[in-house]
């Protein structure tokens, strides 16, 4: 725990104290920021070190320094008639560029890396905080075809243009009738 007392801040004596100070009018020095990046949430621009104005939106953290969302997906294989039933069920604190606007429509892509790809697409949704699509689709595939391909999952922007802005995959080696549940986390597009 710090002591945010303006006698122990650190910084130089000709620093304005009062901006630290928990007494002060809290609206005055209000900054909202992103809880990952400490970065301003504005969309304010700053000049860099070339001079040349860099919105601070563009700036891109790597790794796990910015989190894309969680895609909620479930499998089941039914042997009996050859089928796999795959469940969009929904995508939590999902992210997305400013450019897509406020609430965009969102929309899921699956593919079937087999070597004629099976494509499947959700509905689109309005973009939130928990896009709710519990959507299934049944496609007739022999297990043993499945079993060394992936399922590749892709967010995909509807409004105003087409724009995907996220992705996750999964191996489906395990495929069995008993129904399995994932919670995928979602990267950003590879280029």
């Amino acid at each position: 725990v710090s002591d945010l007392r303006p006698s122990v801040l650190p910084g130089p004596a000709d620093v304005s104290r009062s901006m630290f100070d928990l007494r002060s009018p809290p609206h005055r020095f209000m900054k909202r920021y992103d809880s990952v990046s400490s970065v301003p949430s504005s969309t304010s621009s700053r000049k860099d070190s070339q001079g040349s104005n860099r919105s601070l939106d563009t700036i891109t953290l790597s790794g796990d320094e910015r989190d894309f969302g969680r895609l909620n997906v479930k499998l089941c294989y039914v042997s009996s008639v050859e089928q796999i039933w795959i469940t969009v069920l929904r995508c939590k604190d999902l992210s997305w560029p400013c450019s897509c606007g406020e609430n965009p429509r969102i929309c899921v892509k699956g593919i079937l890396t087999l070597p004629k790809p099976v494509h499947f697409k959700s509905s689109a949704k309005e973009g939130c905080n928990d896009i709710e699509f519990m959507e299934t689709f049944v496609f007739a595939i022999k297990l043993q075809s499945l079993q060394a391909v992936r399922l590749v999952f892709k967010i995909q922007t509807q409004t105003p243009r087409k724009k995907t802005i996220g992705e996750c995959s999964l191996a489906l080696r395990e495929l069995s009738s008993q129904e399995s549940n994932h919670w995928l986390d979602i990267s950003p597009p590879s280029k």
